[in-house]
């Protein structure tokens, strides 16, 4: 898997943060260039299942406060956005956290 090398354990912590604020649940990480909107080699991209109340907004401020924490870009993938293979593919490929 082409996924970043991040300290898990700091990396887990912040996710908790953000799980806490936003009405998200990070299911793990995606392998690079999976998220068509980042495009930092340094990026980290994120598959997700939203939680009941979760807007756009929210979402985007999830992916930057998130970008923030970790000084990378952020993407954030919704279960719930995939369609046809991606559906099948994407949670096969996830990485736990």
């Amino acid at each position: 898997m082409n996924a970043p090398d991040v300290n898990r354990s700091i990396l887990r912590m912040h996710i908790a943060a953000i799980e806490q604020k936003y009405p998200i649940k990070i299911i793990g990480l995606l392998p690079r260039g999976s998220a068509g909107h980042v495009f930092d080699e340094n990026g980290i991209e994120f598959l997700a299942e939203k939680r009941p109340g979760l807007s756009l907004l929210e979402l985007a401020g999830a992916e930057v406060d998130l970008g923030d924490k970790l000084g990378r870009q952020v993407g954030i993938v919704l279960v719930s956005g995939l369609r046809d293979r991606e559906a099948i593919e994407f949670p096969k490929l996830v990485e736990p956290v």
